[in-house]
């Protein structure tokens, strides 16, 4: 998974990042560049168009829908296989709320931006259970003339079973 989330877990307002964080995009970008990102339909959306360098792949149940540059399935099952077949190390989750929540339990690790401060959202991450996830790295990165909040760049994977 990879997600920017504020302190309270908002990572979307009406279908938007409700900021706008340029080192986090740079982030985004460097870090799932050359990999499959697999979305839900809303948030393909609301990118407008898909991401450059990357297999984009959309989840979606309506089995009509389509968009230039999307390899669109009607699964998370469906949308791992093809993320597969790219023969990538690694895929991202990106989103929205609904598909975060339905694959918490199958990742492997979380690429989480931490936005330090309560945003309004309609959309938020579900809650990390330190019981199952542990941090593995965190960088904090103080507010300047272009990102405007105070955030931290943290890796989470799962703690090993016994």
């Amino acid at each position: 998974m990879i997600v920017a989330a504020s302190e309270n877990n908002a990572i979307g307002k009406d279908n938007k990042l409700p900021w706008h964080q340029p080192a986090d995009l740079k982030f985004f970008k460097n870090t799932t560049w050359g990999m499959p990102i697999i979305m839900g339909r809303k948030t393909f959306e609301a990118m407008g168009k898909a991401l450059p360098g990357r297999t984009n792949i959309v989840i979606t149940s309506n089995i009509d829908w389509q968009s230039e540059g999307a390899t669109v399935v009607q699964s998370i099952d469906k949308a791992l296989l093809a993320a597969e077949e790219t023969n990538c190390k690694e895929a991202f989750i990106t989103g929205g709320g609904e598909i975060f929540k339905q694959t918490m339990s199958i990742a492997e690790k979380i690429y989480l931006t931490r936005i330090h401060a309560d945003i309004e959202g309609d959309v938020f991450f579900p809650e990390i259970d330190e019981s199952i996830w542990m941090k593995d790295f965190e960088k904090e990165l103080k507010a300047d003339e272009k990102n405007k909040l105070d955030m931290s760049f943290q890796t989470w994977v799962k703690k090993p079973t016994a």
